[in-house]
């Protein structure tokens, strides 16, 4: 039910083109993943998705399990049914949630114990218990559970967590192994590796992960405040042991300038909560950079937001009407700014595929990040100037 296949590479960098087979649908790489956390991507239809050119959504396992709870979702048919849509799923393992909203946690070899953000009830997750939660959400590609460390930490305190990691690594294929053969779903797991920004460290976890055995590998550990030059150079080590036939996802990451270095180091799938999260509160993404949609400036500004973009939003609507929306707070404005910026989004992926397969991604990349930094800059000097 599961195949990575690679089309086209690119001569000049490690970037290559390739499709993910699912049972879900067939996902054309490198692809970003909308972040639907509870199921849904905030203010949009699936229909909305699917126009916009998404074919893989992320969906996150430590929300779902506390509410609405895994139980009730796998009733309902799984997470494809529940939320009615028919394309791909990814559930990440929750372990970057555990770390980023609960104040109240204690990690053991056991797994974690935290108290719910939502009513403070106590919950142990460990990797057995991640890997049947999301065995129950029934998504496509679910990852393995691991230990997420904070940015900076010390040599030794990384070190410690990618050696848990690989040990949970190690329990969460074996419980997949158990429920994968009665289950009745099918499913491909990613292993996660971790390191911070040590070359060495991510080497090693990369390394180790391969000789476990995973249907994927995803990089975790990155885009939590390290500059952006240490994060791309984590990234070669981290992918250097990986096999070249399985599919690499690095986690949390949107920002386009860093999507594309990611693209260049041989990275297949990207997700973030930045383009929608920001959408919804009046920033967007184009391809002359980003623009505060909110802003007195755009007051009877009759362009779309990207003369570029053929979504619904820039088809239809003024960036003046966009901000007058905005400024009433009308629930219309997040939606269509969301909209706008999961298109873009797909639009930019699109573009790195075809220049991959057409042997040009190096002139893409740099054609794409001077428009974009550049209108960056000018957007910055008109906002002073309002």
């Amino acid at each position: 039910m599961f195949e990575f296949t690679i089309e086209a590479r690119d001569g000049s960098s490690g970037a290559r083109a390739g499709r993910l087979a699912t049972p879900h649908g067939t996902v054309s790489t490198p692809a970003f993943m909308p972040v639907g956390t509870r199921g849904t991507v905030k203010g949009l239809s699936v229909r909305d998705l699917q126009e916009a050119g998404a074919g893989i959504i992320l969906a996150n396992t430590y929300h779902l399990m506390l509410r609405p709870g895994e139980e009730l979702v796998r009733d309902m048919g799984g997470l494809h049914r529940f939320m009615g849509w028919n394309g791909a799923i990814l559930t990440d393992s929750g372990g970057f949630q555990v770390l980023s909203l609960s104040n109240l946690r204690r990690v053991s070899e056991d797994g974690v114990v935290f108290r719910s953000h939502l009513d403070g009830s106590k919950h142990l997750l460990t990797p057995e218990r991640s890997i049947e939660v999301q065995a129950a959400l029934g998504a496509d590609l679910i990852v393995a559970f691991d230990e997420l460390v904070r940015y900076p930490s010390s040599y030794e305190e990384v070190e410690a967590a990618v050696d848990r990691t690989v040990r949970w690594a190690r329990r969460s294929r074996d419980r997949f192994l158990q429920i994968r053969d009665g289950g009745p779903r099918p499913q491909a797991l990613f292993g996660i590796s971790q390191g911070s920004v040590h070359a060495d460290l991510r080497r090693r976890c990369a390394g180790e992960l391969v000789a476990i055995g995973f249907d994927g590998y995803a990089i975790g550990g990155l885009a939590v405040g390290e500059p952006s030059e240490a994060m791309y150079e984590a990234i070669e080590p981290a992918v250097e042991p990986l096999p070249a036939s399985a599919p690499r996802y690095l986690m949390g990451v949107g920002y386009p300038r860093d999507i594309l270095e990611a693209a260049s180091r041989g990275v297949d799938l990207f997700d973030c909560v930045l383009p929608t999260r920001n959408a919804r509160n009046g920033t967007v993404f184009t391809t002359r950079g980003r623009l505060v949609v909110k802003n007195r400036e755009f007051e009877r500004d009759e362009r779309p937001l990207d003369p570029d973009c053929d979504c619904e939003t820039c088809r239809g609507y003024s960036r003046s009407y966009l901000r007058h929306l905005f400024q009433v707070n009308e629930m219309l404005g997040p939606r269509l700014a969301s909209l706008h910026s999961v298109r873009f989004y797909q639009r930019l992926m699109a573009g790195i595929r075809e220049s991959i397969a057409a042997g040009g991604f190096d002139a893409f990349r740099r054609g794409f990040l001077s428009r974009y930094e550049a209108g960056s800059a000018e957007a910055r000097e008109d906002a002073r100037n309002v």
